[in-house]
């Protein structure tokens, strides 16, 4: 007999705001917030701890924003170095308690402690509740727990309570704490699908749960049929073994300049530098792309995206800033208009270059193997002496912001901790 699933959703309270502030126990009880470099155009709110949240600031909204709503909210500078310890340390906890450790994010991990509870505690949710104490102990941080029997709604507990909370979800419990709220608390229901099932009529997770497979299906696509059973409790999804990791679907690099790119000059300069830095990454983890994606963000705020197939997959920085530019050209009018933010990712990722399509009418793309062999001497340099040591000539002192030898390069940014569901301004995807 198949024993009951137990899974758990382990979510860190307010990480980046909790970590700054175990240097800064006298601001515990003070708005606090942490923040981008407003000098460097990346003023947003990355983070905010409880007292902040009762202002109503967002994560992700401007410095500006968030200090009309609460004029004595304390600013800090964010260090992901730390955050990154801590989440090594907090895994570490995780993995003395099962082999099934699945991240979700820097601060989120799924568990599966069917096979495993009964090893440490009395009950599943007395493990959920002494892992909660560990962590606690060991690094001064607090967790929420949701405890259920999949994964989806292991997430929703965890989210249901905070901060410092136990929550279970059992089969008999879904019609009286999940279908009453709201569709978007459920995991993947964005903005665009809370838009689209709102049209249906559609506004709580029960609703969602009652309603027509079929329809949601013509609706929203695949998705619509997978939230369908994530409602009803039907998702089966396994928690993958630590160290088991999904496979890469896109990497991505952007970047809110220093000042506004204007002309085809800064956006060739700031695409070769973007380009560089993902084909490398390319490169590093034995990828080829078969296609380029560009977000084009304007000083107001609105932003366009546009794809293109690459005529022959490509790890080269040369081809995707290539096509990039064509991007640009064919859907930017005029080229001068002003840029704020640019985002390039590749996309259709394979671990073998796909074979080209011959034509009858022109000659088929040939790989550049010169500067293949450029690329590749760029790689051992950057392995051997850094990073920085070798890059575009455009980008030696740019006024950008952008990374380069000898430029005047940004602060480190990082991702809010509860990205919104609009994104924010600058968003690194894909392996780091």
């Amino acid at each position: 007999m198949t024993p009951e699933r137990w899974i758990l959703h382990c979510d860190c309270n307010s990480f980046y705001a909790s970590v700054e502030l175990l240097a800064h126990p006298e601001l515990l009880n003070t708005p606090v917030a942490v923040c981008g470099d407003p000098e460097g155009r990346h003023g947003i709110v990355l983070a905010k701890n409880e007292a902040a949240k009762k202002y109503h600031i967002q994560t992700a909204e401007t410095i500006w924003s968030a200090r009309s709503k609460c004029p004595n909210l304390v600013l800090l500078p964010p260090h992901r170095e730390k955050y990154s310890h801590y989440c090594r340390v907090i895994n570490d906890i995780y993995e003395k308690y099962s082999d099934r450790v699945e991240a979700f994010s820097i601060d989120e991990s799924w568990l599966d402690i069917t096979h495993t509870w009964h090893l440490f505690a009395a009950d599943p949710i007395a493990l959920a509740n002494q892992i909660r104490r560990e962590v606690q102990a060991v690094t001064g941080l607090t967790i929420s727990v949701g405890v259920s029997f999949n994964k989806v709604f292991a997430k929703l507990g965890s989210d249901y309570k905070k901060p410092n909370a136990t929550t279970v979800i059992r089969p008999e419990d879904v019609e009286r704490i999940v279908w009453p709220l709201p569709v978007t608390d459920l995991l993947y229901v964005g903005r665009s699908a809370a838009q689209s099932l709102a049209r249906m009529g559609i506004r709580t997770i029960g609703q969602l749960a009652a309603a027509d497979p079929a329809s949601l299906t013509g609706a929203l696509g695949k998705l619509g049929g997978e939230l369908s059973r994530y409602a009803r409790g039907e998702d089966d999804a396994p928690v993958r073994f630590v160290g088991e990791s999904d496979p890469i679907k896109s990497v991505g690099n952007g970047m809110t300049f220093r000042r506004d790119l204007a002309g085809e000059a800064d956006i060739r300069t700031s695409l070769a530098a973007l380009c560089d830095e993902v084909a490398s990454r390319l490169r590093r983890h034995g990828l080829w792309a078969g296609g380029v994606q560009l977000t084009i963000r304007d000083p107001q705020f609105k932003s366009i995206t546009r794809q293109k197939r690459l005529p022959q997959s490509s790890h080269l920085a040369s081809e995707l800033a290539a096509a990039c530019l064509e991007l640009v050209q064919a859907n930017w009018r005029p080229v001068t208009k002003p840029i704020r933010m640019l985002t390039v990712t590749a996309l259709s990722l394979t671990e073998e270059p796909l074979g080209i399509q011959q034509s009858f009418f022109e000659d088929a793309p040939v790989p550049d193997e010169k500067r293949e062999r450029l690329e590749a001497s760029l790689d051992a340099i950057r392995k051997k002496y850094g990073q920085q040591a070798v890059g575009p000539a455009s980008t030696v002192k740019n006024q950008l912001g952008l990374a380069g030898p000898g430029a005047e390069t940004r602060k480190a940014t990082l991702t809010p901790d509860k990205e919104p569901e609009n994104g924010f301004e600058e968003k690194v995807k894909g392996p780091l």
